[in-house]
């Protein structure tokens, strides 16, 4: 069914997109991304977000080009104008079943954790570069596409991209309180300079990623 207003609410979407195509149908979209794949501690976060038909804003872009008060701002709106599900993989699965596996995992995760409050199917989900799949589960049968710099290309994505930063840097942040030798509400588990100096002087603690830290020091 086409929306009464769908001229007006979808304007300032990219006509070849997937949510104009979709939300010109009254269906809904998830958007998915992640966070966190780089880093040398923690684990890594993804987001899966659904916006209301119809629902855009400037403060939805890639979370890395906003200031941290803009994200705040931006995850608000979100809240008010849609649904989010996160998912999280510790650094313990990171090592055992390596980033990639990982992200995927989490991923997936956040889609069922948000398809858990949805009324209706999506009629897509689109991810951030990555393929991911949703093989047995309850949405084998919907499409999932995948580009780079989704980003800078949906809506949905964007919003994803903010979710997923958003929780995993108040994460971090509580993870300082008990970790502070390495200034984790600083550099989030990236590999600064600080924070590979801090592994030299202290070694990793329970919260960091061997697979990674050793490699980031051997190099260092």
């Amino acid at each position: 069914m086409y929306l009464k207003d769908g001229k007006k609410r979808l304007d300032g979407i990219k006509k070849n997109s997937h949510e104009y195509r979709a939300w010109n149908f009254g269906q809904q979209i998830i958007g998915v991304d992640e966070v966190g794949r780089g880093c040398l501690a923690g684990p890594v976060i993804a987001a899966a977000v659904a916006l209301k038909i119809g629902k855009i804003s400037p403060l939805l872009k890639d979370s890395k080009l906003l200031s941290a008060i803009q994200r705040e701002k931006a995850f608000g709106w979100i809240v008010q104008n849609g649904s989010y599900g996160i998912g999280i993989i510790n650094h313990t699965t990171i090592d055992m079943v390596n980033i990639w596996q990982a992200t995927l995992k989490a991923m997936k995760q956040a889609v069922l954790n948000l398809g858990a409050q949805l009324t209706d199917r999506p009629e897509s989900i689109i991810v951030d570069a990555m393929p991911l799949t949703m093989s047995n589960t309850a949405y084998h049968e919907t499409p999932v596409h995948h580009f780079p710099f989704a980003e800078s290309k949906s809506n949905s994505i964007a919003a994803a991209s903010i979710v997923a930063k958003i929780t995993r840097d108040r994460l971090m942040g509580q993870m300082d309180r008990y970790f502070n030798h390495y200034k984790f509400a600083q550099n989030k588990g990236y590999g600064t300079k600080c924070h590979r100096n801090a592994l030299k002087d202290y070694g990793h603690c329970i919260v960091h990623r061997t697979s990674f830290h050793v490699k980031e020091l051997e190099y260092a």
